[in-house]
């Protein structure tokens, strides 16, 4: 095989574009690993501003929420003392009044007895 100078040239010359691009793809393959580095360096650090912010916040929420139920056991402990005291007053005046009044008071619980006793019997005879 002959190998003309010209021939020799064109290799030399496809060698040296070959060379050239194998270059080129290599700095833009480093480039972009440079750019994805530091694309998540940003990613992480915004990650670390969010955390940071939204941590105070969740403390915040779950203070509030302990703050509520707090005060939601303090008004049914109320609500819980106040029907108490009730009960025990009623008991008291129910107490006392049949201490004065026992006949009277026989005589109401009779009638009440007698119209529950109505109720309940004529409520068996519908069914």
């Amino acid at each position: 095989m002959n190998s003309t100078p010209s021939a020799s040239a064109s290799t030399s010359s496809m060698r040296s574009t070959r060379d050239e691009a194998a270059q080129a793809a290599a700095e833009a393959g480093e480039r972009t690993r440079g750019y994805a580095h530091e694309a998540l360096d940003q990613a992480e650090e915004k990650i670390r501003e969010m955390r940071q912010s939204v941590d105070p916040m969740v403390d915040m929420m779950s203070a509030k929420a302990q703050k509520l139920a707090r005060q939601s056991l303090d008004i049914a402990a109320e609500a819980k003392q106040r029907a108490q005291d009730s009960l025990t007053r009623y008991a008291d005046v129910t107490t006392r009044y049949v201490a004065e009044q026992p006949l009277r008071s026989v005589l109401i619980a009779a009638a009440v007895g007698a119209a529950v006793a109505l109720l309940v019997s004529s409520s068996r005879r519908r069914d």
